[in-house]
């Protein structure tokens, strides 16, 4: 995700990803799209009558640490079992593709998203791997599949779609088995408390953050279900048009808070289409105000204006500098609400287990690479804008001088979990500033 520019023009950028669960053909059955029957239209989603052999599968699931099922009441369905293998599950896309109903383009990336996630979910070493991911890729495929016959639209303010069908808890569920709990960490929790305190007070919460992955707001939201669920199903995400657009991505996206722009980044991809997207930031950036006006909303930007890349000579990654200008416009929304609001610097790990193409790319369809790894978040006390800016002799000077120590304590946060998740430093990473603590389903 990233941020406003200068103008009216609202820039950001993000990515957004999830799933899991299986379906019966009763909970398609609704006369609504998103329940109507697809069995016919997507020949590979099959089913089968063997209630003793789902509840086995799916009671043993509940024992993994890196995945957890998702009971039939969140959803409005039960389970059964899944009487399919993986290659039925990849013929039925080429029967989709064959009928005239899946464009080839889609279905290739389909093809290579289950093989990048099976092999990432199998190096997790759980001994239900193989299960965990038919049952999300069967999940992930139908959506997908339901969302070319009829594109959703996003409007400026999305929210979170949790019926008939729950997009949050199916995001949740895919990101889950990716993570290594037991080498992921959490910086500074306890600030994570005080922000819902002040949520409830009626204030607003701001988070200025790196941005490494389309996973990253599940990886937000998985670090922090166990401490602080409240912050994990109502942060508010200011997402990039790509991942309201990629097929592959949007089903993920439908299930997040977002406040959806166009990435100045791609502003003039398309340079007749450039007034178009001013003027939908412009929107956006109306509706991010009246939301701050409200109250008790917590917000996640980047302010880089994009994803963090690897240095191209050492490969090594780093939080991608902010835009001062786009930062700048975020502080005087705040400011400007009639709301008592608090911006905190927040940093995220998490480029390994789906890092982002090395460049940036203006087609939409990248090729995702998935993995099994660690990942860490981190947050530091808020900056207030004056104390930080108190010697500045300009309003120029000022904007980047709070930009910047917002930016160093992002990186400062980051050089910690960095070393705690890959220098494998564990807990002794902790500084006399930033405290390391790990999530209750690591243990």
């Amino acid at each position: 995700m990233t941020i406003l520019s200068p103008s009216p023009t609202l820039s950001i950028s993000t990515k957004n990803p999830r799933v899991s669960v299986s379906l019966t053909p009763a909970s398609l059955s609704s006369s609504s799209f998103q329940n109507r029957p697809i069995l016919r239209r997507f020949p590979c989603l099959t089913f089968s009558r063997a209630p003793n052999a789902a509840a086995e599968t799916f009671e043993d699931n509940k024992c993994c640490s890196a995945s957890r099922p998702v009971s039939g009441s969140e959803f409005g369905y039960s389970h059964t079992s899944i009487d399919a293998t993986d290659q039925d599950l990849l013929f039925g896309i080429q029967r989709e593709v064959e009928a005239g109903r899946l464009p080839k383009s889609i279905a290739q990336a389909m093809e290579e998203l289950y093989q990048n996630y099976k092999t990432a979910v199998l190096q997790s070493g759980n001994p239900h791997a193989e299960d965990i991911v038919l049952s999300n890729m069967r999940v992930a495929f139908e959506r997908m599949f339901l969302d070319v016959k009829e594109p959703f639209e996003f409007l400026p303010y999305h929210e979170a779609i949790r019926e008939p069908f729950n997009y949050y808890m199916f995001g949740q569920d895919y990101i889950r088995p990716l993570i290594n709990f037991r080498e992921s960490y959490v910086g500074n929790v306890s600030l994570f408390s005080a922000m819902e305190e002040q949520l409830k007070q009626g204030e607003n919460v701001i988070l200025i953050s790196n941005h490494q992955s389309e996973a990253d707001p599940a990886v937000i939201a998985l670090l922090l279900e166990t401490t602080n669920p409240y912050i994990s199903e109502n942060i508010i995400y200011v997402a990039g048009d790509r991942v309201i657009t990629d097929p592959l991505c949007k089903p993920f996206s439908m299930g997040r808070n977002l406040l959806c722009v166009y990435s100045k980044k791609h502003m003039n991809d398309v340079p007749e289409l450039a007034d178009m997207k001013r003027r939908a930031n412009t929107r956006s950036l109306k509706e991010m105000a009246l939301l701050l006006r409200g109250g008790s909303k917590i917000i996640w930007i980047a302010p880089s204006g994009g994803r963090d890349r690897p240095d191209p000579v050492t490969n090594q990654w780093f939080p991608a500098p902010f835009d001062a200008t786009s930062l700048d416009n975020m502080r005087r929304l705040v400011d400007h609400a009639g709301v008592v609001g608090h911006i905190y610097p927040l940093a995220i790990l998490c480029h390994d287990i789906m890092p982002p193409p090395p460049q940036v790319e203006k087609e939409i369809g990248e090729k995702r690479l998935i993995s099994f790894h660690g990942t860490g978040i981190s947050v530091a006390p808020e900056i207030n804008f004056r104390t930080a800016t108190a010697s500045c002799g300009s309003p120029e000077e000022a904007k980047e001088a709070y930009s910047q120590a917002l930016y160093d304590s992002v990186c400062d946060q980051y050089n910690v979990l960095q070393s705690a998740i890959n220098g494998k430093k564990g807990f002794e990473a902790s500084t006399s500033s930033i405290s390391l603590s790990q999530t209750l389903q690591s243990l």
